[in-house]
């Protein structure tokens, strides 16, 4: 799942990373508690990403899905897609239109996407990532690719790994879920920016310095 940085309890998870992250603990970020398998996670990756291309939703598959795209391991948990603020009401009509039942929980940079009113919410609709509101210059710099048979936009490696690494912080500082996603996409990081654009967090440099030591950045 995608992170992004705002308020509350962060709950630490694999694939939390472009979240918002809490600077203290006086709310805390809504999860179900259902474990989707991969197929659910795929078909509503697919079906979410087709009903933003043919509604003319501009939008990206962000998150580990996204480097998932690229190589990196599997995630799972849910699936994390960004749209600009100024889109989320239009995003969320044709979804509704779409039979899917969308969810505002009390967190103000996402919302939550099930395939049903009954079922669980699979997928992550982020408009802010770490207090930063996703813009359209952010989801011009997306990649096209074919993800599970379906052309979407894809944000590159670098841009989620930096979020990634801007996500950590005191209290979810986990370097074990990284190193493997890292490794998997190496060669397709810009490191010089993962350095220069994560230069003021000591967690990621604590990151960055680990990845070198163990030979994935080789642009030293």
């Amino acid at each position: 799942m995608l992170q992004s940085t705002t308020g509350g309890v962060h709950v630490s998870r694999p694939d939390d990373s472009l979240r918002e992250v809490p600077d203290d603990s006086h709310h805390q970020v809504t999860h179900d508690t259902h474990t989707a398998s991969h197929d659910e996670l795929r078909d509503a990756l697919r079906r979410v990403a087709s009903t933003f291309t043919s509604q003319g939703i501009p939008f990206a598959l962000a998150g580990s899905y996204a480097l998932w795209s690229f190589g990196a391991p599997e995630p799972s948990h849910d699936v994390d897609f960004v749209v600009a603020e100024q889109d989320v009401d239009a995003a969320v009509a044709v979804l509704t239109a779409a039979s899917f039942d969308v969810r505002r929980p009390p967190e103000g940079w996402l919302f939550k996407v099930a395939p049903t009113a009954a079922g669980p919410d699979l997928v992550d609709v982020l408009h802010r990532i770490n207090h930063v509101p996703v813009d359209r210059a952010l989801l011009d710099r997306a990649l096209t690719r074919d993800v599970l048979a379906v052309s979407m936009p894809v944000l590159p490696p670098t841009e989620i790994v930096i979020q990634k690494l801007r996500a950590l912080h005191e209290h979810h500082c986990d370097l074990a879920p990284l190193l493997p996603v890292l490794r998997a996409v190496r060669e397709q990081l810009d490191w010089a920016a993962l350095r220069e654009q994560t230069a003021d967090n000591p967690f990621a440099e604590a990151v960055l310095l680990v990845s070198g030591r163990l030979g994935l950045d080789d642009s030293r």
